[in-house]
């Protein structure tokens, strides 16, 4: 594969999504100069059972996610969302780190890593060890008061759910992206939604819809990961968004390092100096053996 000079002084494998193993060991020697910061995407969750939008997995999948307008604006909307997150719920609550979440942990622990940006709302990368991991989108196992803001445990709201609707969860419903479950108009129509138990009002899981902006201090927290890194690792994502490309765009900018590894084709690519389609777990474990990470 030809070789390149890459801003930052790294030789590496040219653009163009290689597979091989001079592909890995180009990016272990990017890992090798320490100081990387990761930014993951829903890629990295596949192998856990999360299915994703737009990777491998989602290509064939129909469907948009439900917006933040959608869901403050219509009690009918929300009644929907939570009829197919309780469906849902099992599943998410049930997925495990896989091997992926587990070399990143311990890249970030022998210092290859500096710190962990994810798009995931899987709560995967804290339930790895990476506890100080930002969660760009928030994440699925909190709940938010949009009332009085208060925050609580989707374990504990799961409990009430089920309280008011027994025996409404359908095994084996299909499971969607952001961990709901696809289900018909009828049986939603009966599902009670609980709103929050001190003020009464409207719960939300706390993650960050579609039309719906990621917190101002969580980016510049974001940025400053980013303007203090020596290179920037993409997981799994295909930055079909700009919560997570611009970030890409930031560190290119800087001339830094720039490393993508996701299963088919990213918004990224022009922006990297390595490119990498191949599944993550396996990969990332590789290079972890590459760089002698236990």
């Amino acid at each position: 594969m030809e070789a390149f000079e890459h801003p930052g002084g790294l030789d590496v494998p040219a653009r163009g999504g290689g597979a091989g193993p001079e592909a890995l060991e180009a990016l272990a020697r990017l890992l090798d100069r320490r100081g990387a910061v990761v930014l993951s995407g829903a890629g990295l969750s596949t192998e856990s059972g999360i299915p994703d939008y737009r990777g491998a997995t989602g290509r064939s999948r129909t469907g948009t996610p439900m917006t933040y307008q959608e869901f403050t604006g219509s009690a009918e909307a929300r009644r929907r969302y939570w009829a197919r997150s309780h469906t849902g719920w099992p599943a998410i609550a049930g997925a495990r780190p896989n091997t992926g979440h587990h070399a990143v942990e311990r890249l970030r622990g022998s210092g290859h890593v500096t710190a962990v940006i994810t798009q995931n709302v899987d709560g995967l990368h804290h339930a790895a060890g990476t506890r100080e991991a930002v969660e760009l989108h928030g994440g699925l196992r909190r709940v938010v008061c949009l009332g009085c803001r208060r925050t609580s445990s989707r374990a504990e709201l799961d409990l009430r759910l089920e309280e008011l609707n027994r025996g409404f969860r359908r095994p084996g419903a299909e499971l969607r992206p952001d961990g709901d479950a696809l289900l018909s108009g009828r049986l939603v129509d009966g599902f009670r939604v609980a709103a929050c138990s001190d003020c009464g009002g409207v719960l939300k899981p706390d993650v960050v819809f579609f039309g719906e902006n990621v917190p101002v201090p969580r980016v510049e927290r974001c940025y400053e990961l980013v303007d203090g890194a020596r290179s920037l690792v993409v997981l799994g994502s295909s930055l079909t968004v700009l919560s997570g490309l611009r970030f890409v765009r930031r560190a290119a900018r800087a001339r830094l390092p720039v490393a993508i590894v996701n299963q088919g084709p990213t918004r990224g690519d022009e922006l990297a100096g390595l490119r990498l389609d191949l599944p993550l777990g396996p990969s990332m474990a590789e290079v972890a053996r590459l760089l002698g990470v236990p």
